[in-house]
């Protein structure tokens, strides 16, 4: 399965997170999965290239020009997937993959969950973005859906295109159910 992953790509969080980061990308490499990402030299985005890399995993970078140019490219993308701007990456990692797990990350990966599932509620895709919830990241998000779904402003139940991960085990059962 090819799985995106959306993720921040900043150094200076909670090391934790990095550690679940690391579990998930050899998890998907013994399990065969291809990642699609961002391809970025930084923060969580290094780290799932890295584990997922080492632990025989394909792995699918999405680079825009403006981080290649900065040299903040990945070593541990097999394949490079240019892109012009972050409109373009959405679309291109969209299209390469089959799902999506979205770690802990800031107003891109927000972006990024927002696009993807509105989509999947308009019709374009039946693809899933999965929430890690790690250490209760998301609750806020959450809270934030939960509260559109009540107003009646979700077509529908928003769950049916995000569901949320409290574990890899978690995650491992929903990709299992696909």
């Amino acid at each position: 399965m090819k799985i995106a992953v959306y993720c921040s790509a900043n150094r200076n969080i909670d090391p934790d997170f990095f550690t679940a980061t690391d579990e998930l990308g050899k998890w998907m490499g013994s399990e065969g999965h291809t990642l699609v990402y961002g391809g970025c030299n930084m923060g969580l985005m290094e780290c799932i290239g890295k584990a997922c890399k080492e632990s025989g995993a394909m792995t699918i970078g999405v680079i825009p020009t403006l981080i290649e140019n900065t040299g903040r490219t990945s070593k541990f993308v097999d394949v490079e997937i240019p892109c012009e701007n972050l409109s373009d990456r959405k679309d291109l990692m969209l299209t390469q993959s089959d799902i999506a797990i979205a770690l802990p990350g800031g107003i891109g990966t927000l972006d990024e969950i927002l696009s993807m599932a509105a989509s999947h509620t308009i019709g374009y895709h039946q693809k899933k973005v999965i929430l890690y919830n790690l250490k209760g990241f998301w609750n806020p998000f959450i809270q934030v859906l939960d509260d559109l779904q009540q107003k009646g402003f979700i077509r529908g139940d928003y769950h049916d295109s995000i569901e949320i991960a409290s574990s890899l085990e978690d995650i491992q059962r929903i990709i299992a159910d696909i």
